[in-house]
């Protein structure tokens, strides 16, 4: 359970990225280093969800 317990935080974790990235995008204030950082670490929560899912289907 613990496994799935985390992984739907990771989930959550990377939509709530998902729109920061959005509404980023949509302002004109921010910056490219902003984005691209935030784009890199929604692809790191990505990875990690799709290693979970895999663990999981493997036991």
């Amino acid at each position: 359970m613990a496994i799935e317990s985390h992984l739907e935080t990771l989930e959550r974790k990377h939509g709530a990225l998902e729109k920061e990235i959005s509404d980023a995008l949509l302002s004109p204030a921010s910056d490219d280093l902003t984005i691209s950082n935030m784009k890199r670490r929604k692809l790191v929560l990505k990875e990690q969800i799709e290693r979970l899912k895999a663990a999981v289907t493997h036991h």
